[in-house]
């Protein structure tokens, strides 16, 4: 009969176990200690009921500290309830406790006489409260977290081994909403001790991240919840234009993806995780700019932080400088200055300055003055003064002045200009030259009018020219029609300042020009006149009634030369069509052919600036990192939604050049119903893919959450959009290889784009959902036969995976073939078996899936034929209803043809039975009253389309394995 000592000398052995476990564990970064029993080296002092249960020991470790630890052993008596409750424990600001229990748990076997009363788990509770409730124990006030098992028990035998056998645990409580809790264990009749109990939560630590600050953040409630946490600039930092710094703190206490950064301040730079000013004698210009520079040529500062430098005296900077330039000062004077004089034109040519400033922005500008007898007495030239090419700016140094006065004295001035000259205040440096003009031809005549225009005459007067330069002895009229332009002139003298030109056809329009004469020779001609003389009232007009014989040549001759000339360029046309070879479409170039993807990558993908990409949320995790989705802002244009795949910290070449494939492969492509690339980032960190945001996502994940949705229009459309994209991958040469409704994406338009050119990959994780063969891995359910047997992928093998992706949308993303395995699907589709039409679908389609799973691949539709096929069911809508009480019907038909089968009653003994097996035995009246076994009627009542497709999947799955089952040889 075991008796009280046994506890005894099993608290010896604890007391040495624990003398054997380290002491000194090295506590986890990310977690928030809220109880610890093994650091308290005095009485715990937990309630325990009844007082005769739970014991409280101490003891001493290796290092002769004292523990406490709570042991109980009654395993004589039957029924027993013992409870142990810790103090009450605040719990912060934590959502999700972790509580860890280490305990050693004594195996029953080892005690005699204890059968039916020992046990070998115990019970681990909680109460959540506001504050402490005293010291009474309410048993239905407790929450049950879990019962306790060990994983290794000790027997009496260990115990002279000394042998460790600790058990550590750990439960998760949450999401807690009060401000503390109690923990309680409850022991029904197990040898077991509390060696430590230890309660904590985690949280991701303060840390400086992108010169940011993230403080302690609690992790969230959930174990996926990620909790979005604000970053804050450290000192002398701001945030990167729209680019606040975030990060999340994943349910581990794990900071994740950061987003967005803050930037040192202009005068300051990064150093470690901090901002320091730049030195004297250094600057920074812009929070964009990295390090702080040396002060440019000709400046200085004298203080730290500075954004700038200083000019020294005599330099300056323009206000279009930007701060890295060197101070400058205006050049001196241009050299060699040199004129020519022809009568009152003056041409002046001259020599760079000595000294351009340190600028190569020198430009000259003229400046004349016409002067009297008396130097001093000298005025700006008017506006009537003519510059060419122009009087400031010039580039070039040469200049000509022309219309100035004859007989007078001008001054030039030529300076040269830079961009500090106007901000200097230091005496203007020019070369100047003084010129008297001679005789000089008149001015122009420029005021003209038109006094009398007849049929065959024109009568004109004018102003004498402003500059006459001399005595005017006559005046040139130059005039010519129209449409001959210039190349075929008369001209008319006058002594006077009028005159009639004659001799002019009627209506016709001339232009005219008018010179004065001096003995300075003519001056130039002034601006063109246009004037039309009148038209004609009589002419010699001869008619068709007078002279039919005429009119009758004519056109008979004029038919004759248009006949020769028709069929002359009909002729030449044709020789020319057929010389000319019209250019063909644009062809897919696998990146695989290049030696160095690289070159791929940067032939066919846009490389783009990391700093015009904004990622602002992680919407999943891809094979090579995360997806995020954000904003890209190229120069010049307005921002767009994105999609960012990056990858992870720590790639292989091998995963940055796989990575990069898909985007070499989208970048050839572009079409409404292919998923665009925007471009890649290879030249930063993270590499990353940007394309445009499917807000969607993808076909068959939306399909199931908007079951029953859509009407039969919208599906097609969405079937064409598909047909369309792989009308246009096929023209280019493009296999796809893995076309299924996974991989096409939805916008907010429900335009369906088809996506994901990673060639051969696993499927969801799945490894029913692939068919290992020689080549790689091929998704089963969605590929031709001969490119399962034989690796044949072509635009055909991708046609049979669009018929099944059209099964796929008619059936709202139900798993092709069901619940067969992949071994029973090929095996069923060697020996014909097809996919029947989904409920509600249209017998056009479902035949246009059947021509797409044909056994011979030329029988097959082409992706351009389809497109046609399904244009045609958009424009004529009546060809896709369904004919009243085919559903019903569809199941009525496949439960005759199926149920009657011996199979499916060698395999459930009733139809009740079968129903049961599928959750559906709430019909087992509706077909109990259709008379199943006679087959003489069809069930009523089962309306709910889920329900309806449920047994009709059940129905498929069995015929199935009906077909796998004949294959074999089994009698069915």
């Amino acid at each position: 009969m075991l008796s009280r000592p046994i506890p005894c000398l099993w608290i010896t052995f604890c007391l040495h176990l624990w003398c054997c476990i380290q002491s000194a564990e090295a506590q986890n970064a990310k977690e928030v200690i809220l109880l610890d029993s093994k650091a308290q080296q005095t009485e715990l002092e937990w309630i325990s009921y009844p007082p005769n249960g739970w014991e409280e020991i101490s003891g001493l470790d290796e290092n002769y500290t004292p523990i406490r630890t709570y042991q109980v052993c009654q395993v004589m008596e039957p029924n027993q309830n013992n409870w142990l409750r810790t103090n009450w424990i605040e719990k912060g600001d934590a959502q999700r406790i972790f509580v860890e229990l280490k305990f050693t748990l004594r195996d029953c076997n080892s005690l005699p006489g204890v059968v039916g009363t020992c046990k070998e788990t115990f019970n681990l509770y909680y109460q959540e409260t506001d504050s402490e409730v005293g010291r009474s124990l309410r048993e239905n006030q407790y929450v049950k977290i879990d019962t306790i098992a060990a994983d290794e028990s000790f027997t009496q035998g260990d115990l002279g081994e000394r042998k460790m056998k600790l058990n550590t645990e750990v439960r998760i409580i949450g999401p807690l909403s009060r401000r503390g809790f109690y923990l309680a264990f409850q022991d029904v009749g197990a040898c077991i001790a509390l060696v430590s109990v230890k309660v904590y939560y985690k949280k991701c630590w303060s840390i400086i991240e992108n010169l940011a600050t993230f403080p302690d953040t609690v992790t969230g409630s959930e174990f996926s919840s990620l909790v979005e946490v604000e970053g804050i600039c450290v000192s002398d930092a701001e945030e990167e234009a729209d680019n606040s710094p975030k990060m999340h703190c994943s349910a581990e206490g794990e900071w994740l993806v950061p987003i967005g950064k803050c930037i040192c301040k202009a005068g300051f730079h990064q150093k470690g995780d901090a901002c320091e000013p730049c030195g004297r004698g250094f600057y920074k210009s812009s929070s964009q700019d990295l390090q702080c520079s040396r002060c440019p040529a000709h400046s200085f500062n004298d203080r730290e932080g500075s954004w700038r430098c200083d000019c020294e005296d005599g330099y300056y900077r323009a206000l279009s400088d930007p701060p890295s330039v060197a101070c400058t000062r205006p050049p001196s004077a241009p050299q060699d200055l040199l004129y020519k004089i022809n009568q009152t034109t003056v041409s002046l040519e001259w020599s760079p300055p000595a000294d351009t400033g340190g600028r190569n922005d020198v430009t000259y500008r003229v400046q004349c003055r016409r002067c009297s007898c008396e130097p001093e007495e000298c005025v700006l030239c008017g506006p009537n003064v003519e510059y060419s090419p122009a009087q400031s700016g010039l580039v070039d140094t040469f200049v000509t002045i022309m219309d100035l006065l004859a007989h007078a004295n001008y001054t030039f001035e030529v300076e040269a200009v830079n961009g500090v000259s106007d901000l200097s205040r230091t005496q203007r440096l020019f070369a100047a030259v003084s010129i008297a003009t001679g005789q000089a031809a008149p001015s122009q005549v420029s005021e003209v009018i038109k006094e009398k225009v007849q049929q065959r005459s024109i009568q004109l007067s004018w102003q004498e020219p402003h500059q006459p330069n001399g005595v005017i002895t006559e005046y040139e009229i130059k005039y010519y029609e129209k449409d001959q332009k210039d190349r075929i002139y008369s001209t008319v003298r006058s002594k006077s300042t009028s005159a009639t030109v004659n001799n002019l056809k009627p209506s016709t329009a001339y232009v005219f020009q008018i010179r004065a004469f001096t003995e300075a020779g003519y001056g130039t001609y002034g601006p063109r006149l246009e004037i039309t003389t009148k038209e004609e009232t009589t002419a010699a007009i001869v008619s068709s009634e007078q002279n039919p014989v005429i009119i009758i040549a004519v056109v008979a001759v004029a038919g004759t030369i248009i006949l020769v000339f028709m069929v002359f360029g009909f002729i030449i046309g044709r020789r020319y069509a057929l010389a000319v070879k019209f250019p063909g479409t644009k062809t897919y170039i696998d990146p695989e052919t290049y030696e160095d993807p690289n070159r791929a990558v940067h032939q066919f993908a846009k490389e783009l600036d990391a700093s015009c990409i904004k990622i602002e949320r992680v919407i999943g995790a891809g094979e090579f990192g995360e997806v995020c989705s954000g904003r890209l802002k190229l120069p010049g244009k307005r921002d767009v939604s994105v999609a960012i795949k990056t990858l992870k910290v720590g790639y292989t070449e091998k995963q940055r050049r796989d990575f990069l494939c898909e985007a070499s492969i989208m970048g050839q492509f572009d079409h409404p119903n292919v998923v665009h690339l925007e471009g890649v980032v290879t030249r930063g960190k993270p590499v990353m893919i940007v394309i445009e945001y499917m807000e969607n996502g993808s076909l068959d994940a939306f399909l199931r959450k908007h079951d029953g949705q859509f009407t039969v229009i919208q599906l097609v459309g969405m079937l064409r959009g598909i047909a369309a994209g792989m009308r246009y991958l096929s023209d280019m040469g493009y296999v796809h290889r893995d076309l299924a409704a996974r991989n096409i994406l939805v916008n907010s338009n429900l335009v369906c784009k088809v996506s994901d050119f990673g060639l051969s990959r696993v499927i969801d994780d799945d490894p029913e959902a692939v068919y290992t063969t020689t080549g790689g891995k091929i998704p089963v359910r969605w590929t031709a036969p001969e490119a399962i047997q034989y690796r044949k992928f072509t635009s055909a093998s991708d046609v049979w995976s669009y018929g099944v992706v059209m099964w796929e949308v008619m059936s709202y993303g139900e798993r092709p073939y069901w619940d067969m395995s992949n071994q029973d699907v090929i095996k069923a589709i060697e020996e014909g078996y097809r996919l029947p039409a989904p409920m509600d679908c249209p017998p056009g389609l479902h035949q246009l899936m059947l021509d797409c799973w044909q056994k011979d691949r030329a029988e097959r539709p082409k992706f351009d034929q389809i497109v046609g096929i399904l244009d045609k069911m958009i424009r004529n809508p009546n060809t896709l209803k369904t004919p009243v009480g085919t559903a019903v019907g569809t199941l009525d038909l496949t439960l005759r043809s199926h149920l009657s089968n011996e199979f499916y009653f060698t395999t459930f003994r009733s139809v009740g039975e079968w129903l049961e097996a599928i959750k559906m035995e709430r019909y087992r009246d509706n077909f109990t009253a259709a008379g199943y076994s006679s087959l003489e009627s069809r069930p009523r009542g089962i309306t709910l389309v889920g329900h309806q497709k449920k047994i009709m999947s059940s129905i498929q799955t069995m015929r199935a394995q009906m077909l796998h089952l004949h294959g074999t040889g089994v009698q069915v």
